[in-house]
């Protein structure tokens, strides 16, 4: 497919960005540019790519990288390459939210945090699901690994990067423990994005690991006693006031 087809109908010259990265990068750093361009509406739905022309001159590479990197694009589902027509961008419906570089654009331009808030909805969804799972089939063994998950959580208190690994680690034995591995799959691919903003992670309130330990503590006493849906609302008030105290403001908001 051309992406040349087009070019009686194409939109503005892109932003320049400077793209410079060893070869075998350079479709990625086409692809990163590309996927920003969209997320953040300076070409919208509807609207055209440059054709192949413009772009390998302004990113300075071959025909080839730029075929390839609208490819990814397709593959993205962030445009659709029609022949005859151009290169398309899709409606925000059609694409992959879940891919690992367009829902990184995402939350990495979303001033707003509207992005943030449905991870947070959604994450909690998932976990507080996984809990219930989680407290329907744990054994002994299982309640013993969480309980030393836990631990370690408290011995680390007071070295803040090791806390916060040692929370992660309990959620992903959580999710382990549940047996749900298409929910312990998604739940980790928007953990792991959103882990990547500094903004997910906010701010620190006052005794928020102390706040941490405890809700966490709750999660383990409903799985240790079995009780499926103390264990779901437990992670759902865990995961939701977390994410409630370290909400930065947006300005004008609140």
């Amino acid at each position: 497919m051309s992406i040349d087809s087009a070019d009686t109908a194409v939109a503005p010259v892109l932003p320049t960005v400077g793209v410079r990265a060893p070869a075998a990068r350079l479709g990625v750093a086409v692809v990163q540019q590309l996927v920003d361009v969209i997320v953040t509406g300076a070409l919208k739905p509807g609207e055209l790519l440059p054709p192949e022309g413009p772009l390998t001159a302004q990113f300075g590479v071959s025909r080839t990288v730029i075929r390839e990197s609208v490819k990814r694009l397709e593959e993205k589902g962030l445009v659709t390459v029609a022949q005859g027509r151009g290169t398309q961008v899709n409606p925000t419906s059609e694409w992959n939210l879940l891919d690992p570089v367009v829902l990184g654009a995402m939350i990495e331009h979303d001033d707003a945090l509207g992005i943030l808030d449905e991870l947070s909805s959604v994450r909690s969804g998932l976990e507080s699901s996984m809990a219930a799972d989680a407290a329907r089939r744990a054994d002994r063994d299982a309640v013993d690994r969480l309980r030393a998950s836990l631990q370690r959580m408290q011995d680390v208190i007071d070295d803040p990067p090791a806390f916060r690994q040692a929370d992660i680690d309990f959620h992903h034995l959580v999710m382990r423990l549940s047996g749900s591995r298409l929910a312990s799959s998604l739940a980790r691919t928007l953990f792991d994005r959103a882990l990547e903003s500094s903004r997910y992670h906010g701010r620190d309130p006052e005794h928020a690991f102390e706040l941490t330990i405890d809700e966490h503590a709750a999660v383990l006493d409903a799985i240790s006693s079995g009780e499926p849906e103390a264990a779901e609302k437990a992670m759902r008030a865990h995961i939701d006031g977390s994410w409630s105290r370290r909400r930065l403001p947006v300005r004008g908001r609140d």
